[in-house]
């Protein structure tokens, strides 16, 4: 079976008989991991050359292994033929026509490098139904045809040329609750949760619709699945998460499945006193985060509650085995989730719990893949 082969199964009724192997958060691993990944120059991630970045991305899909990978959308042909990279004495700088933009290389772990906090003002929080309106535009439709005829699909068909009929092409989107982090930031969020749940749902109005613009880019695309984030919700009450989340999240996966992609929630955080909203999401398949923070989630009880109705994925902790467990503690990690995985009715997909760490080496991550292959 291919890669692709096995995540379809797996996110199919009948299960798979081969687990595949997977990784979240491609991005973050990529951004920690560039030098051992590949010999390219780091710009090449800003390149507007197709072919650069067709380079890299070959390079990282091969010396990772796992069965799936993200599917971008690039900037329009006329856009790309406009726009050079420039390699000066002071940097390298992005040149488009008569303004040009000094490119940072990004910084491994996310940090800022001044240790600036970008944590949002309490002063300046849009606080009624219009200032909401106001800093959440309109989403203008999604035009398939012209999405294609700009070129904005080029590096992806290009992707999907080569490897998708191996590896299995997915996007990602944010849930509408966790989106209204940037609008509000985190104390902001959770004082309006809590105190102006009206406010929040309009918030999370007009965020959907945003994500479902970028779900039928998704399908435009070609991808076949859809990661939807979530982050920070485990903090609020279960009353709240079901009245303001639960029905927008159910909008976005149904229009994910009305697009002919499947879905995988991913829930940061501990669910306690969530489980019924968070199955009742209809999504194809649930992700968790390993036991961390002060909370427990094991994966022999998800697969309980679960009880064979959609697809799990593994939970395999990041840091205490994928970056410090020794080779027999890897191996027998992914045994045992293989396993318990397999009771799912085989609808099991083995992944890490949260990305990978700047610590952990690409050949790690390799050795992952490659025992899952072989295990499961």
């Amino acid at each position: 079976m291919t890669g692709r082969s096995k995540i379809e199964a797996a996110l199919s009724p009948g299960g798979t008989p081969a687990v595949p192997a997977v990784i979240c958060y491609e991005g973050i691993y990529v951004r920690d991991h560039w030098d051992e990944l590949t010999d390219c120059p780091w710009w090449y991630q800003s390149s507007p050359d197709v072919e650069q970045q067709l380079i890299w991305r070959r390079d990282v899909i091969e010396r990772t292994r796992q069965d799936w990978f993200s599917l971008p959308a690039c900037a329009s042909r006329a856009e790309r033929a406009a726009t050079v990279i420039e390699q000066r004495a002071d940097g390298v700088y992005r040149v488009r026509k008569h303004r040009e933009e000094k490119l940072t290389r990004p910084v491994i772990g996310g940090w800022d490098p001044q240790g600036v906090s970008r944590q949002i003002s309490l002063d300046h929080l849009p606080e009624s139904p219009g200032q909401v309106d106001a800093s959440i535009r309109p989403v203008d439709p999604f035009d398939s045809e012209r999405f294609a005829a700009e070129g904005r699909g080029d590096l992806a068909a290009a992707l999907l040329e080569e490897f998708g009929r191996k590896l299995y092409p997915i996007a990602h989107v944010s849930s509408p609750l966790w989106s209204c982090y940037s609008l509000w930031g985190f104390e902001g969020m959770m004082l309006l949760v809590a105190e102006r749940p009206d406010l929040v749902r309009r918030a999370c109005e007009r965020l959907l619709s945003h994500a479902v613009r970028s779900v039928r880019q998704a399908a435009a695309l070609g991808a076949a699945g859809i990661w939807i984030e979530e982050c920070l919700t485990d903090m609020i009450s279960p009353a709240a998460f079901e009245a303001i989340n639960v029905p927008v999240l159910g909008r976005l996966i149904d229009e994910i499945r009305n697009c002919g992609m499947k879905s995988i929630y991913y829930y940061c955080g501990d669910p306690a006193g969530k489980w019924e909203s968070i199955l009742s999401l209809g999504a194809d398949a649930l992700s968790l985060e390993e036991s961390k923070k002060g909370f427990t989630i094991e994966l022999a009880d998800v697969v309980r509650r679960v009880g064979g109705r959609f697809a799990v994925l593994g939970n395999l902790d990041a840091v205490g085995v994928l970056q410090n467990g020794g080779e027999r503690q890897l191996r027998d990690e992914i045994e045992g989730q293989i396993r318990i995985g397999k009771s799912n009715g085989n609808r099991f997909i083995m992944s890490l719990g949260s990305p990978v760490t700047p610590s952990t080496s690409v050949e790690r991550v390799a050795r992952y893949c490659s025992l899952v292959q072989e295990l499961g």
